[in-house]
């Protein structure tokens, strides 16, 4: 994808699924600068954290690596874990999708399995063999939860494409749904008008399932709030 020349990349689903449900999508730039990054979500109503193929460095939860996986580079880390403390400051409303979930849960001060089948006894297999417009496993969701609330269900078929998930979540988050293994597959905190992370796909799931796309519209519906 362009070489060895850095680059913006993001897959257009991601676009799709926020144009088609109503949302202006807007990429944000890697920048540095304290005052720039202030300035960038000063002209946001809410975000979308991505998905990411290689891991948060592991020192960054306070572990020494134990694997050897790709890491995401410390750019982008330190970008995306600045965004996520900003939003919760500002109470704008975050939906966090796969790495964009571990990536909150690390800026809140939790930690991950740096890889599930050599760190989780008896877990089932999270990378899917077959495509991410099917649904893989099922994940049960908490009760009085914000996702139980989006959903509207105690239970979502989900697709599954991830070898890392949360192992402590983070003492300002709680876990609002689980795995048949125990693999938390989505976190939220109750202390903010809408901040919620999930370990699957929904930008893949959005146009043919009702409750995946409801994921986003509670975004947008937040967002909106934000902007009236």
């Amino acid at each position: 994808m362009g070489g060895p020349e850095p680059t913006y990349f993001l897959r257009a689903r991601y676009i799709r699924a926020v144009e088609e449900l109503g949302g202006i999508p807007l990429i944000l730039p890697l920048v540095t600068h304290p005052a720039a990054r202030r300035r960038l979500l000063d002209g946001v109503d809410g975000l979308l954290l991505t998905g990411s193929g290689p891991d948060l460095s592991p020192r960054l939860y306070g572990e020494r690596t134990r694997y050897k996986f790709p890491i995401v580079s410390e750019r982008r880390a330190d970008f995306e874990l600045e965004v996520v403390r900003q939003a919760r400051m500002r109470d704008l409303p975050l939906l966090g999708i796969c790495g964009g979930m571990q990536t909150v849960n690390v800026a809140c001060g939790g930690s991950l399995f740096q890889d599930i089948p050599a760190q989780v006894p008896s877990a089932m297999d999270h990378r899917q063999k077959t495509k991410a417009i099917h649904l893989a496993h099922a994940v049960t969701i908490a009760p009085k939860s914000l996702l139980r609330r989006v959903i509207g269900s105690d239970a979502l078929m989900v697709n599954s494409s991830h070898h890392q998930s949360v192992k402590k979540v983070a003492p300002s988050l709680i876990a609002s749904a689980l795995a048949p293994d125990g693999v938390v597959e989505a976190i939220e905190s109750s202390a903010h008008r809408f901040l919620l992370a999930v370990q699957w796909h929904p930008e893949f799931l959005f146009e043919g399932h009702v409750a995946h796309r409801r994921l986003f519209e509670a975004l947008f519906r937040a967002a909106r709030r934000t902007r009236a």
